[in-house]
């Protein structure tokens, strides 16, 4: 696994919480719901900081992962509301927005774990 995945899941972790913290201020702290992405970022700030110590390092990366399948699961609705956001009538366009952005984020941070699952497995595999 690649030794820059904790620190990549620790950015991956404050940009959720930025996304939380800035959907919660944009929709007049409204609702609680708007500060998700924030929950879900904390979780990966103490992911990245366990997975910092070598023996937890694949357990909490695994963890990581399926987290983000959860963030996924929970946000893509977002991504088939943006045009609605685009054509001025979205409901809740800064909640729409907020939950395209946390999906587009989980899909990007999935990919990086994935990839960096094969190169850990291929980096065994040669070491074997």
């Amino acid at each position: 696994m690649s030794s820059n995945m904790p620190v990549v899941t620790m950015i991956f972790g404050v940009l959720l919480i930025a996304l939380g913290v800035i959907g919660y201020v944009a929709t007049g702290q409204a609702s609680v719901t708007a500060l998700i992405p924030s929950f879900f970022g904390i979780a990966f700030l103490g992911l990245g900081a366990m997975a910092r110590k070598e023996s937890l390092l694949k357990h909490a990366m695994h963890g990581a992962a399926l987290l983000t399948l959860l963030g996924i699961g929970g946000s893509i609705g977002g991504l088939a509301k943006l045009p609605t956001v685009l054509s001025g009538t979205a409901e809740r366009p800064a909640a729409v927005l907020s939950q395209a952005s946390m999906a587009a984020l989980s899909v990007v941070f999935l990919v990086l774990c994935i990839r960096s699952f094969i190169a850990a497995r291929k980096a065994r595999e040669q070491g074997a």
